[in-house]
């Protein structure tokens, strides 16, 4: 590696379910207009922050594509080349994929919602019937019908070993715009994070994730 580089990560903005407190996961919802402006204000921060990108990468879920664009707009960076894929898709919400959190703690308890929301290795309640968008773009897999917080872990991580991490080794600039639990599973792989304190991580629509990488390729995030 011949140059300081970057990874920056970015949650979508706010999304339209988000804004109605409902459960998404795969679902492909889009930006409400404040999930548009955040992701525009997020641009134009690390615009003014002098950073720059050689590569992005999203999921195949509009409200993340949707943030990369107007992102990637703000910067003038549209040419650069933009990798999507399932792999960084929000965790499969299962059976709780459109139900209100509010409702839900109600029925359920606070406990078990948090446990549902927060928890490394606890399932949602599955789907009887998966209802995947885009299955096209899947090609053979057979989706999932609800995922732990180490199901995503363990479908993202190959990804960002075999293509993702390769692309800053060579010294290039990263945007990763995607879900709030694809990155806490990130996050968690980048920071050593134990599989208790990973309950404690929330990540919010909009705000970049900025890390720094030397010379030696170590990965070190810096504060805001």
């Amino acid at each position: 590696m011949s140059k300081k580089t970057h990874l920056v990560l970015i949650r979508h903005g706010q999304s339209q379910w988000n804004q109605k407190n409902l459960f998404t996961g795969w679902t492909d919802i889009d930006l409400s207009q404040k999930g548009k402006e955040e992701a525009k204000k997020a641009g134009l921060f690390l615009k003014e922050k002098g950073l720059t990108f050689d590569y992005a990468f999203t999921s195949v879920l509009k409200r993340a594509i949707r943030t990369l664009w107007i992102i990637l707009d703000e910067m003038d960076l549209m040419w650069i080349p933009v990798t999507k894929s399932w792999k960084l898709n929000e965790r499969h919400y299962g059976a709780l994929q459109g139900k209100n959190k509010k409702l839900i703690m109600e029925e359920y308890g606070e406990d078990q919602l948090q446990k549902w929301r927060r928890d490394f290795s606890t399932k949602p309640p599955l789907l009887e019937n998966n209802q995947a968008p885009h299955l096209k773009i899947y090609k053979n897999l057979t989706p999932p019908y609800g995922e732990s917080l180490k199901d995503t872990q363990e479908r993202l991580l190959p990804f960002w070993r075999q293509t993702i991490q390769p692309r800053l080794q060579e010294g290039n600039s990263v945007l990763i715009a995607a879900h709030g639990n694809s990155l806490r599973a990130l996050v968690k792989h980048l920071e050593s994070i134990s599989d208790n304190e990973i309950t404690q991580l929330n990540i919010p629509t909009g705000k970049p994730i900025i890390y720094s990488i030397d010379l030696k390729g170590t990965i070190k995030r810096m504060d805001d």
